[in-house]
């Protein structure tokens, strides 16, 4: 089967301003495309027929309530699903035209170059630093001492935590705060310098103040990087989005930009989902 083209497909313009119609048909580019994407654990299948594309640096949320989908699918770009024994995967996804579930996939490579940010904040019981440095002294992508403290120092810089930590680095990761735990989270996450970003509820945990602090960290962070985030709360989607996919039911309902879902979907199951009347 032939690679999709680098062109964005299956977006719907809405001739809102120009500038926007111009932006979605010719300056974006895909970097993550999937064609019908099937999901079983086991015998039971948890995802139909999802095709939707990507564009690269930009930021695509995932709605829908509880149990549609929304997790299972974003495990599907990095293949963490793999990890759970009985799973099935049908279908193709490409990340930049290459077949992530073909045979000759290093999977080691793959979670490389798509990051993972998980729901509730993971950080080693080591310092600070070394969490940081994790992924590259076992991936040994630092050549000399003096490179892996850069390549910490800038990936503590991006996940806008360096100010809050730099003269503790060797002090316990555990003693920061909920809010910087997470934050140092996507720090070890993009320390290995990922093309893609997958956030699993980054927020959920947290309290308003901490959730503020991601949602600015997400919205500058895809001037590097294309980031999907999962979330249950729609302001948040709203917010820090560029395009959104609502779910339901194993079934991908409606992608399109974030203004056109929120304020006129083409779907009327998403217009009952945005306006509460389930969910």
């Amino acid at each position: 089967m032939s690679t999709p083209t680098t062109a964005l497909k299956n977006f719907k313009l809405e001739p809102s301003t120009s500038e926007q119609t111009a932006q979605l048909a010719g300056a974006l580019t895909e970097k993550v495309s999937v064609r019908d994407l099937n999901f079983f654990y086991g015998n039971t299948q948890a995802l139909y027929n999802v095709s939707l594309a990507i564009p690269e640096r930009q930021v695509m949320a995932f709605i829908g309530p509880s149990g549609c989908g929304k997790s299972t699918f974003l495990r599907t770009l990095n293949r963490m699903n793999d990890t759970i024994p009985g799973t099935r995967v049908v279908g193709q996804v490409w990340i930049d035209g290459q077949d992530i579930y073909a045979p000759e996939m290093d999977v080691v490579g793959l979670r490389r170059r798509v990051g993972m940010v998980f729901q509730k904040s993971n950080p080693f019981p080591k310092s600070i630093f070394d969490n940081v440095a994790y992924g590259l002294h076992i991936n040994r992508l630092a050549k000399s001492k003096a490179e892996l403290q850069e390549r910490v120092e800038r990936a503590l810089r991006d996940a806008a935590l360096w100010p809050e930590v730099k003269d503790r680095l060797k002090s316990s990761a555990l003693g920061l705060s909920g809010g910087q735990q997470q934050r140092l989270c996507i720090a070890r996450a993009l320390a290995v310098q990922p093309e893609v970003v997958l956030m699993d509820e980054p927020a959920s945990a947290l309290d308003p103040m901490a959730t503020q602090k991601i949602e600015e960290l997400i919205v500058e962070l895809k001037q590097q990087y294309t980031i999907v985030i999962v979330t249950h709360n729609m302001q948040q989607a709203a917010r820090v989005s560029d395009q959104t996919a609502f779910f339901w039911l194993g079934k991908l309902i409606e992608v399109n930009n974030t203004e056109k879902v929120f304020t006129a979907p083409d779907e009327k199951l998403t217009e009952d989902y945005i306006t509460g009347r389930f969910g």
